[in-house]
């Protein structure tokens, strides 16, 4: 072994933290593996929640409408908890506002 640790590396990310604190310049190529590993189940786990969420959505009363309407309602289903934080009232002054410009 190269480097000899205390430190228990089980899992990509704790040993991704090993190679940035001991050795980033001699484990380049290794760090950046890693770094992509992790991104793409990131990136994976989004895209399925997204189809998830599409399929609850798209039911035969909305496969008739159109692709932007769609895509609007089901970022707004992604997103439900920030919606339902969100002030509707504020944000239709805000609409009106920019239309009268």
């Amino acid at each position: 072994m190269l480097l000899k640790t205390s430190e228990k590396i089980s899992a990509p990310i704790d040993l991704l933290k090993f190679i940035i604190q001991y050795g980033e310049n001699v484990f380049s190529n290794l760090k950046n593996a890693l770094m992509i590993l992790l991104a793409i189940a990131v990136s994976i786990a989004s895209c399925e929640r997204s189809f998830s969420k599409l399929k609850l959505i798209l039911n035969y009363l909305r496969a008739s409408m159109l692709q932007d309407r769609l895509c609007d309602l089901a970022q707004l289903s992604i997103e439900s908890e920030e919606a339902e934080q969100m002030d509707f009232k504020e944000v239709i002054n805000d609409f009106v506002l920019k239309r009268r410009l």
